[in-house]
């Protein structure tokens, strides 16, 4: 096993990193099969699998944080696996059961104990559930056999800066979904959609790119990566589309904002209301709550600016420091969020 003393717990990157045990569970002849403990990095798929050929692939990415009385808490599981059912149902594939998603998450998290990072660290073990279609087709239908598998990961911030507020960029000539497709389902065609403005953005020293509603382009959608809100006047403000996905992340902030006395509005959020708001940010599982300090909407010609460009502003901070807090044991867990490792 890899000798895990030369890790740098606080100077982690947000990328791969093997760890020691992989899970895998197998969808076939209308029943899924036992769980499978595996070390190896790579699947042996079939050339005409529809995963390869007709996207059938649903993911999910959640955490797993190390206390300082020095449990392990896994945060809000259960929501995950409700957004893997419904990005399964979305496209046509078996969804994951309840009991099958839990079990496997909690075993991956058991077994790679080790790749936790310390408390104190800033960093997590993030956890990557995936689905694929497994079934040779030709002709456009789904597979009749699926694998789910499960891999976790040590990892430091999303963004590279920490929580630090960014500036993000809209192009105008991207969508990164439909009206009517794929936006609400966890599927990677969705980010590779993103990638041409994602990449644009970055070229241009930009975090990210932040998109609007693909049928008008007058309501802000959300980003690349994540999920976007905005504070203003002792009000939580968030995107409502039909082509969003449904941050847990953001769920988990309007119920923080409810707690610390702010009003939530999700509804559609016209690009000139930026002109007004106090605050704004991206968050969700990877990024947790990234704080944005100027968005450039480039074909417009047009700049919004956020308080100070060197801090986060207050609401974020606090919104923030009360979810990682809840995360870590540092704060008590009133909504039943976290699920702890024995």
């Amino acid at each position: 096993m890899e000798n895990l003393g030369n890790i740098d717990w606080e100077k982690l990157p947000f990328g791969y990193m093997k760890t020691d045990y992989n899970l895998r569970a197998t969808f076939k002849d209308g029943k899924w099969g036992e769980i499978e403990v595996h070390t190896d990095e790579t699947l042996n798929i079939h050339i005409a699998a529809t995963c390869l050929h007709y996207g059938q692939e649903v993911f999910e990415g959640l955490k797993a944080f190390r206390g300082a009385d020095g449990r392990i808490r896994i945060f809000r599981p259960l929501d995950n696996a409700h957004r893997i059912q419904e990005s399964a149902r979305g496209i046509k594939m078996e969804p994951i059961t309840d009991e099958l998603f839990m079990k496997m998450i909690t075993q991956v998290v058991k077994m790679n104990e080790r790749f936790i990072p310390p408390y104190g660290s800033g960093s997590s073990l993030y956890i990557r559930p995936l689905e694929i279609g497994m079934s040779p087709r030709v002709g456009v239908s789904p597979a009749d056999e699926y694998l789910f598998m499960v891999m976790v990961m040590p990892v430091g911030p999303y963004f590279k800066q920490g929580f630090k507020p960014t500036r993000v960029v809209i192009y105008r000539d991207y969508d990164r979904a439909a009206p009517c497709g794929t936006g609400r389902w966890k599927v990677g065609g969705n980010y590779a959609a993103g990638m041409g403005a994602t990449q644009r953005a970055k070229d241009n020293g930009y975090s990210a790119a932040l998109f609007l509603d693909p049928k008008e382009k007058r309501y802000i959608d959300e980003c690349g990566p994540a999920n976007f809100f905005a504070i203003k006047d002792n009000k939580y403000i968030t995107p409502k589309s039909g082509s969003i996905l449904p941050s847990i992340t953001n769920k988990s902030l309007q119920q923080i904002a409810i707690d610390m006395g702010l009003e939530v509005e999700c509804r559609p959020m016209k690009v000139e209301e930026l002109e007004v708001m106090d605050e704004v940010a991206e968050c969700g599982t990877a990024a947790v709550a990234a704080p944005i300090c100027q968005i450039d909407d480039y074909d417009m010609g047009k700049s919004y600016t956020f308080g100070d460009p060197a801090v986060a502003g207050p609401v974020v901070t606090k919104l923030m420091q009360r979810l990682q807090a809840i995360q870590r044991g540092d704060y008590p867990d009133e909504h039943g969020w976290v699920t702890i490792v024995e």
